[in-house]
């Protein structure tokens, strides 16, 4: 289970926790301008917008998680067991596999409605990137500074959705969750007004009671409700470490701990990694679930005409700042 979110203050950010109860190994890649993309069933594409993000990379193919382009668009994938349904290839459409779709939009698109044009036309199919590496099943959150969508491959066909939040979890379908949002249109961050009862006595005995009722277990309703809710009202100075700051911050509401989330006997799901991109500006932060140092990797700092991919291995072991 996953929560993604998008922020703004003068720069735009966007990043996702991941949370599962083991990884696949993740390293953060680079994919340059000229590193060849092929498709499975479309054009190979040889030259494109530049890619950053959290990939677990397999044949020199990085199958991304979550990632921006050079321009400012950033994509992840967050599961969507039980709903998600993926086509047959059809003639006459561009058909596009499902672990490509992240890079295949990244590579092609500047902006949202960029995506949108390619969306029209587009054909999501189930082809798995090999034996070992089944098909996931998976809905996607799309975001730009000024927008952002939903993608959902279901039995009926792909939906898009705008997303007026700029936050996706898991289950429910996307318009579902948007709809159980009505349940809490009272929360606010300020304290609340007696409209119990006339007559009746009522006071505010503690801060923070005007979200009461904000849910906070880890299902993934209650995750988009309570980060669209952070995020929505979340204030915070526009400089990048106060922004960054904050946005870890924010999907830090959903953070999971080992132990509370059980999938099977002895195992649990945890936080593996939380990310946050300056998509403005092409930094990848991320921090991991043993080390809450936050890290970064810089995508203009290297040879973004290359035609290589350019890997970093993910920091998991905790780094503490002793001061004495």
């Amino acid at each position: 289970m996953c929560t993604a979110a998008t922020y703004k203050t003068k720069d735009f950010y966007f990043g996702r926790t991941l949370d599962y109860e083991f990884s696949y190994g993740d390293e953060i890649a680079i994919t340059p301008r000229n590193y060849p993309l092929n498709f499975r069933h479309t054009t190979a594409c040889n030259s494109h917008y530049a890619i950053i993000g959290m990939a677990h990379i397999a044949g020199e193919y990085p199958l991304y998680y979550d990632a921006i382009n050079e321009n400012g668009l950033g994509m992840a994938g967050l599961n969507f067991v039980g709903n998600a349904v993926y086509a047959e290839p059809v003639f006459g459409k561009e058909n596009v596999a499902q672990y490509e779709f992240i890079p295949y939009i990244l590579s092609k698109c500047a902006n949202v409605n960029d995506a949108k044009s390619l969306l029209a036309n587009l054909n999501l199919t189930g082809t798995p990137f090999n034996e070992k590496l089944p098909t996931a099943q998976l809905h996607w959150i799309i975001a730009d500074e000024t927008q952002a969508i939903t993608v959902e491959s279901m039995a009926d066909g792909l939906h898009i959705y705008d997303n007026p939040v700029g936050v996706l979890t898991n289950n429910p379908p996307f318009e579902t969750q948007m709809f159980i949002l009505n349940n809490y249109m009272s929360l606010s961050p300020k304290q609340p007004q007696n409209s119990f009862a006339k007559g009746l006595n009522l006071n505010s005995y503690s801060r923070g009671m005007g979200a009461l009722g904000l849910p906070g277990d880890l299902s993934s309703a209650s995750r988009f409700a309570r980060v669209a809710f952070t995020k929505m009202n979340s204030i915070s100075a526009d400089t990048e470490n106060a922004s960054v700051s904050q946005f870890f911050h924010i999907l830090g509401s959903v953070d999971q701990q080992r132990g509370c989330c059980e999938v099977t006997e002895g195992k649990y799901e945890i936080t593996i990694y939380t990310s946050c991109c300056n998509a403005t500006k092409g930094i990848y932060y991320y921090n991991t679930y043993e080390n809450h140092q936050i890290s970064a990797v810089d995508m203009n700092k290297e040879n973004l005409d290359s035609t290589e991919l350019i890997r970093y291995p993910v920091i998991t072991e905790q780094h503490i700042n002793f001061q004495n």
